[in-house]
């Protein structure tokens, strides 16, 4: 299974887990506000109760909507026409709680309007409460406008948000488990993808390894079974012809092999540079120099376009590394282009001195350009032994820029062409 498989199941089994978390939350919610109802509902049942044990209304027929009022979210009051005594109010609307399950603490105060304040309050312990008394029972009841001109029993839930959620303990129990068993999933999908892509990478890096060193070393093994021939020595051009294919080959394996020691040796992304005043004209003529023999090979047309900067451009940077910054660019420019036409261009762009080299490749499609910097990386071709190499180049480039504390610059079509555009701080 490829790693853009795996992409797609991670996204479908994150987008299935989200629907997952938005279901199990609105039916969270849903038994939240049926909880809220079912307590008011409990509360009203208790005080019809309370009327039917109490005579504390002189006008029976009154429907009990017109007595019972909620001023607030853990407020109920109810008219009384007749206040009746402390002791026997507490005791009843205990026994009214107990037979509604209202199983939370409550303080209730009996409002007097000749008086114009509660004659008596009293605070009410449920069985077996889990809450702390002190505060509620010395807060002071409130007196609201609405109520402010009749008699009236006041109670007041200090806990019912608590006693709410307590009864949903099964749900939200539930939820947290659902939760923690999704962000494991999520990790372990995670990490699996991950490996999986760092499994292709290293597969991919070994394919190309093997295909860069097996095709030089064919070649060598015969040119040498050649040059072992005793005829050989009478044949001075042929000598001469496969004595050069080994020393090519041997060049080609050795700059390979210093990429990859050079790259091994330097995990860190900052890397030990030292700074010289450069003329970065005759570092990009040095540069062309070095791959001379592949613009031959390619019959490539090399375009430079120079300008100063202040005069005479001089830059501070490291030499040999922006050399061989320049190197890889050229070596991928030549080799992604079929016939190569590559124009190498300097000048300044604010405060930074910029090297620019631009080709007439095959491009590099918008979604890969984010990932072409990373160690080992390859934009896909459909075979990738097709343009041989291990996808360190642009990831040392970068990284010699970085040290630079400079910036890279890609601008790629497919089927046009692709600019790099590095930029060295002049400051």
């Amino acid at each position: 299974m490829r790693s853009s498989t795996l992409k797609w199941i991670v996204l479908s089994a994150t987008l299935l887990a989200a629907i997952v978390v938005t279901v199990q939350l609105y039916w969270l919610k849903k038994v939240y506000s049926f909880e809220q109802r079912q307590f008011n509902l409990n509360v009203v049942k208790s005080i019809r109760g309370l009327f039917e044990d109490l005579e504390m209304n002189d006008q029976p027929g009154t429907r009990l909507n017109d007595l019972i009022d909620a001023p607030d979210n853990n407020y109920f009051s109810f008219k009384a026409d007749t206040i009746p005594p402390k002791d026997s109010l507490v005791f009843y609307i205990q026994d009214e709680f107990a037979d509604f399950g209202v199983l939370t603490d409550c303080k209730l105060g009996a409002y007097s309007a000749a008086d114009k304040k509660f004659i008596y309050e009293e605070y009410i312990s449920a069985p077996a409460s889990r809450y702390a008394t002190a505060k509620p029972a010395m807060k002071e009841l409130p007196v609201f406008d609405n109520a402010r001109k009749t008699d009236h029993i006041l109670l007041y839930f200090p806990h019912r948000q608590e006693y709410v959620l307590g009864q949903m303990d099964f749900w939200i129990v539930s939820t947290v488990i659902l939760f923690l068993a999704l962000i494991g999933l999520a990790a372990s999908l995670f990490y699996f993808y991950r490996q999986k892509f760092l499994s292709e990478i290293q597969k991919d890096f070994v394919n190309n390894f093997t295909h860069e060193f097996k095709t030089p070393l064919a070649v060598m093994k015969i040119a040498s079974d050649v040059l072992s021939q005793e005829s050989i020595v009478q044949q001075p051009d042929r000598l001469e012809r496969y004595a050069a294919i080994i020393h090519n080959q041997t060049d080609h394996l050795q700059g390979q092999v210093e990429r990859l020691l050079r790259a091994a040796s330097t995990e860190s992304n900052n890397l030990p540079i030292r700074k010289e005043d450069i003329d970065p004209h005759l570092l990009i003529e040095q540069a062309l120099g070095k791959v001379q023999p592949l613009i031959e090979q390619k019959k490539a047309k090399i375009e430079v376009k120079e300008a100063a900067v202040n005069g005479h451009a001089r830059v501070q940077a490291d030499k040999a590394h922006l050399e061989l910054a320049v190197v890889n660019l050229l070596e991928n420019a030549l080799k992604y282009s079929n016939d190569p036409h590559i124009v190498v261009e300097t000048g300044r762009e604010e405060d930074d001195f910029f090297i620019s080299v631009k080709d007439n490749g095959v491009g590099i499609e918008k979604q890969y350009l984010k990932n072409i910097f990373k160690k080992f990386y390859r934009v896909p071709t459909g075979d990738i032994h097709n343009v041989k190499g291990f996808g360190l180049g642009l990831n040392f480039v970068k990284r010699i820029i970085d040290a630079h504390k400079g910036k890279i610059r890609v601008n790629s079509l497919p089927g046009i062409g692709t600019e790099f555009r590095l930029f060295i701080p002049l400051n």
